[in-house]
């Protein structure tokens, strides 16, 4: 995952997912994950922001999750809106937000990473 720092990770498939998140648990980092859709307004809104987010912290893991790429995935988390972020340590839900909401997300982030 460290060549991919400060980088989206785009989740393919259940087992990548299940890949990063082992990857993270072994380096004690924070998992930012992001379930969006294409036809999602403020998902478009919302995305360069949490691009510009993983840029600012490379040391966290950035990935995203297309709930209609990924059924699977969105089902286990339960998505029943988009854009919904979690926060994730040593496969442990730390926080979610729902919602575009860039001030919310910057909060959590600097919260759960040790940069409040």
């Amino acid at each position: 995952m460290s060549c991919l720092a400060g980088t989206v990770i785009v989740i393919q498939s259940v087992n990548e997912l299940a890949s990063k998140f082992s990857a993270a648990k072994v380096l004690l980092r924070l998992v930012v994950l992001y379930f969006t859709a294409a036809w999602c307004g403020p998902c478009r809104m919302i995305s360069p922001v949490y691009s510009e987010l993983a840029r600012k912290h490379p040391q966290v893991a950035f990935l995203k999750v297309d709930i209609d790429q990924l059924r699977e995935a969105a089902a286990e988390y339960n998505i029943n809106s988009v854009p919904t972020f979690f926060f994730l340590r040593n496969g442990k839900e730390l926080d979610k937000v729902v919602g575009a909401d860039r001030g919310e997300l910057e909060r959590k982030l600097a919260l759960h990473s040790g940069t409040a």
